[in-house]
């Protein structure tokens, strides 16, 4: 396996370490450097490497953005990123904008040597420092995205949402609630019109997918 290497980074006493220390493997062949996002975004047209090691905080655009414009261009290229702090927003950034792995710079040089070696097969890599906070990222940002599924419901709307999900009648959800069949008729109308949903059975349906049960009204 002969993998080729663009080397990005705006502190050149890095790209001389990492170019030094891959000159000992025959199987790297760094291709070229690059100090900044354009020059990272030109090197990569021009020499197509196999994999960019880009560092994320650089001068003028960063590195994620460098990252999302070579992934569109040269999808075939795969992008690493090296960075000094494991900082949740820039990760997720990171990796929504394409990237294939994402390491620190304080990792070992054998670390190093093997996300180099399982990205050039194809495969991703996280740092195992920094998986877990991908994970609790994810799963709060899903959480979030579910909370807005019922943000434009007042907390009655939201009352009755939940027992619709029960399959009780108007009848049964008036004496439940302490209003007039009318009144809930006229609830369960506008929950219908807020989530743009044609019947009640979608309207439950549509609270269990999202898990109406986890975001009850305060």
């Amino acid at each position: 396996m002969h993998i080729r290497i663009l080397l990005v980074d705006d502190h050149e006493i890095v790209r001389i370490g990492l170019r030094t220390l891959l000159s000992h493997y025959p199987h790297f062949e760094v291709v070229a450097e690059a100090a900044n996002a354009q020059e990272a975004i030109e090197q990569t047209l021009h020499h197509q490497p196999d994999i960019v090691v880009m560092d994320i905080r650089l001068p003028g655009k960063n590195g994620v953005e460098a990252t999302r414009e070579i992934v569109e261009r040269q999808p075939q290229t795969k992008v690493i990123m090296l960075t000094s702090h494991a900082d949740e927003e820039v990760l997720f950034d990171a990796i929504s904008a394409g990237a294939s792995g994402y390491v620190l710079k304080q990792i070992g040089s054998d670390d190093l040597v093997r996300a180099l070696e399982t990205v050039g097969r194809g495969e991703s890599l996280l740092d195992p420092a920094i998986t877990q906070k991908v994970f609790r990222h994810v799963r709060e940002s899903a959480r979030r995205a579910e909370e807005q599924c019922f943000v434009s419901l007042t907390e009655q709307e939201l009352n009755i949402l939940a027992l619709l999900t029960k399959g009780l009648t108007n009848r049964e959800i008036s004496e439940r609630v302490f209003l007039s069949e009318k009144t809930v008729r006229n609830y369960v109308s506008s929950i219908l019109s807020k989530l743009g949903l044609s019947s009640r059975t979608e309207a439950a349906a549509y609270a269990v997918h999202h898990h109406l049960q986890e975001h009850p009204p305060s």
